[in-house]
């Protein structure tokens, strides 16, 4: 089993890069790869409660982090540091997160085989 770990570094309504970066976890992990997903800089912004994207005329992906659990995609880290900078603590977040200090985000690193930065 191949260990994949996507990166968040994105805001969620700039670009696609945030929904492609969700349909490529989940389509991993439906082919049986372990998926984990670290968000950092303003790829937090994803994670947001009570979004409506709908408001400014995007589509609604955030939603669809719910089923992350279904595909059994459970390593879901965030940066510390990037907490601090946006001001944000763990009840601002939609998903049970790891915070974790960017040293131990590489450490992560180097445990899986590929690393995808969207």
């Amino acid at each position: 089993m191949k260990k994949l770990c996507i990166v968040f570094r994105q805001g969620p309504h700039g670009s696609a890069q945030g929904r492609e970066a969700l349909d490529l976890a989940l389509l991993s992990a439906s082919f049986e790869q372990e998926v984990s997903l670290v968000f950092t800089d303003e790829g937090l912004l994803n994670l947001l409660n009570h979004q409506s994207p709908e408001t400014i005329g995007a589509k609604d992906y955030i939603a669809t982090f719910g089923a992350l659990p279904l595909y059994d995609v459970d390593t879901i880290l965030v940066c510390k540091d990037s907490m601090k900078e946006l001001s944000l603590v763990e009840d601002d977040l939609k998903l049970v997160v790891e915070v974790c200090e960017p040293r131990m985000i590489a450490s992560h690193f180097s445990q899986v085989d590929e690393v995808l930065v969207f």
